[in-house]
């Protein structure tokens, strides 16, 4: 039967958030193996790192991070229940580590929670978890994407909370013989302003492109005019549509005269990938009442 010191069970407590009795039994009960007793408090309910996973997390922050030679870029979204936390020096410096490790890995989330964490304790989950214990809210991993490129890879953080963090970051990596590094900022801007669903027109998602075909074709209708002008007509609406959603046709935010695309080949740049995330986007965050939520907990006060 392995020791169980005090050392022992304080080192859980923090990782956990468990009380220490309940952190003590569960070293007793694994003979002192810290994971299976981690294990074994998320089963009991004992932890509070588990307690706090069911609820929603919509806050926190974006980091991006280009790897020294400019090849390639990570970036990836933490999530946390409050703003204010966000805003944490603790959470921020996790992310800054977590983005580090994100530059080694193939970009997904499966590989980045599985991977060593900064601190040297366990995996990136693992370190996730402790930090759930330890601030009081539930934090998640909830995307991350890797661009390289034999050129240049740029960053653009809008309204940044910290160094390479904010509520946008954009990717963007370019080939060609231009100023790689400057275009690609630019228009890495123009992405935070615009959210492009796509490159180019190739690229759109086919369920996206035929959605839009059927607004289109249900608001001509009720003009009344007779099928062989609509389809005349929704081939120029598409095309407006197109340089609504498309980077490489849209006008481009510096020079409205020229689009993206045309702004790149002056550059003699051509682009090979993005990627853009947006704080909280298509996460249902929950609307709180926070007048009936102070009354519901002072009742019998």
């Amino acid at each position: 039967m392995a020791e169980i010191t005090a050392a022992l069970v304080k080192q859980l407590r923090e990782k956990t958030g468990a009380g220490m009795m309940d952190a003590k039994k569960a070293l007793v009960e694994n003979d002192g193996d810290e994971s299976a007793a981690i294990e074994w408090l998320r089963a009991k309910g004992l932890s509070k790192a588990a307690k706090k996973s069911g609820r929603a997390a919509a806050e926190g922050l974006v980091a991006v991070k280009v790897a020294a030679d400019g090849k390639s870029g990570a970036i990836v979204e933490l999530n946390s229940e409050t703003d204010f936390v966000s805003r944490n020096e603790s959470f921020q410096k996790a992310l800054e580590g977590i983005s580090n490790v994100a530059l080694a890995t193939d970009g997904s989330v499966a590989a980045l929670s599985g991977a060593a964490s900064p601190d040297g304790e366990g995996s990136v989950d693992d370190m996730i978890k402790r930090m759930i214990a330890t601030i009081g809210e539930n934090m998640t991993l909830r995307r991350s994407a890797k661009v390289s490129a034999a050129g240049r890879v740029s960053s653009y953080v809008h309204n940044a909370a910290a160094p390479g963090m904010g509520k946008v970051g954009v990717l963007v990596a370019l080939e060609g013989t231009g100023d790689l590094e400057d275009a690609g900022r630019k228009v890495a801007m123009h992405i935070a302003a615009t959210s492009p669903a796509a490159a180019t027109t190739a690229e759109l998602d086919p369920a996206l492109i035929e959605s839009e075909k059927r607004v289109l074709t249900e608001q001509a209708r009720e003009s009344g005019k007779p099928d062989s002008v609509i389809e005349k007509m929704i081939v120029g609406r598409m095309q407006k549509f197109y340089k609504e959603v498309v980077l490489n046709e849209q006008p481009f935010i510096m020079d409205p005269d020229k689009t993206v695309g045309e702004f790149l080949t002056a550059q003699g740049a051509v682009l090979k990938s993005f990627v853009h995330f947006k704080l909280g986007e298509g996460v249902e965050k929950e609307e709180n009442d926070f007048a009936a939520e102070v009354a519901s907990m002072t009742k019998g006060a």
